[in-house]
């Protein structure tokens, strides 16, 4: 059995010892494996191509390549006047205790203002820590750093199945990829399902009060109560801001003798509503329209009705101590709140 030892083109360092069996596509694949890259032919320490397996003697020591030109170890490129941050040599980081090798040229060229591109533009300025096979160490996240990586290799985003694009996107922040946090961000917003602004149905709302507690903070924000009937119902301290209560068929919301204290109503649609005898103390009724509205006999103590539409509503014999009446859309008539 023949022994030989493995070398990542252009390094003298990390070699792996494997035993040298079948054909060369088989000890491509192991080197493949043992050196973490995508090995695809393989040289002698004098440059020349091994393309016959029988020419592999015992203990040789050879230099794995993903296809490019024989690098000799002993003389790596220099970096030069014309062509600043050119390193081609071969490194290997260690992330998370995963090993990748990929060329200074790639950590530096596709985005030479990220933290990467300035540990590794020039040697041993960040004093990068190494460990005992001379893998430079980086404490983050292996499975998020691949994508990464191939980023940087051809410019293209791909992730595999099952990885969590959020964290990309931090190590992309991380380590200071604009571009990629960029791509990423849209990514995200694309698959967020988009926002359900459907009407809800008298069923459904029906349904959903008689599952929510008694004791628990109701919210309907938003949402569509056409016509509704809520006859002296009880929803003290709801939310129910921007609400549309008109029915264009002409119906007419019914909220009479409803306990709405606290009620947060604000920009709601409720023309013509009924809300006769109804208790609104310190209700939120800014800039809701109530054009028709019957207040008559309402609790409307200390309830903002500023920028409210009022235009021949009923307010007859209702409470308005401390409501505030700020910005009106119309005036008010003393008819509207006469007995």
């Amino acid at each position: 059995m023949r022994r030989v030892t493995l070398f990542v083109n252009g390094t003298s360092k990390n070699g792996k010892v494997v035993a040298v069996y079948g054909t060369l596509s088989d000890l491509l694949s192991v080197a493949s494996n043992k050196l973490g890259i995508k090995a695809s032919c393989l040289y002698n320490g004098k440059g020349g191509l091994i393309d016959d397996i029988t020419l592999i003697r015992d203990d040789d020591v050879l230099y794995v390549s993903e296809g490019d030109p024989f690098i000799d170890p002993q003389n790596e490129v220099k970096l030069t006047s014309e062509q600043p941050g050119a390193h081609t040599d071969w490194l290997t980081l260690n992330i998370g205790g995963r090993l990748f090798t990929t060329t200074r040229s790639t950590l530096v060229s596709k985005e030479p203002e990220s933290m990467l591109a300035h540990m590794f533009r020039e040697k041993d300025v960040w004093g990068n820590k190494q460990d005992e096979h001379g893998a430079y160490l980086i404490d983050r996240s292996p499975e998020y750093f691949e994508p990464i990586l191939n980023y940087l290799r051809h410019g293209q985003l791909i992730i595999n199945e099952g990885i969590n694009i959020r964290g990309v996107l931090e190590e992309a922040r991380f380590f200071g990829i604009e571009q990629l946090a960029e791509q990423l961000e849209v990514a995200i917003k694309n698959s967020q399902p988009p926002e359900d602004h459907s009407p809800i149905s008298r069923k459904e709302l029906v349904r959903f009060l008689l599952a929510t507690p008694t004791k628990s903070e109701l919210r309907c924000q938003g949402a569509n109560l056409q016509g509704v009937k809520m006859l002296c119902s009880n929803a003290e301290g709801a939310s129910l801001k921007g609400c549309n209560f008109e029915d264009p068929s002409g119906l007419k919301a019914n909220l009479e003798g409803a306990n709405l204290k606290g009620v947060d109503m604000e920009g709601s649609q409720m023309t013509g509503i009924n809300l006769r005898v109804a208790t609104l103390k310190n209700a939120k009724l800014k800039n809701c329209n109530l054009r028709g509205a019957t207040l008559a006999g309402t609790d409307l103590e200390n309830c903002d009705l500023s920028g409210c539409d009022l235009q021949e509503a009923n307010l007859r014999g209702s409470n308005v101590k401390g409501a505030i009446f700020e910005e009106m859309l119309t005036p008010l008539h003393m008819s509207q709140s006469v007995r």
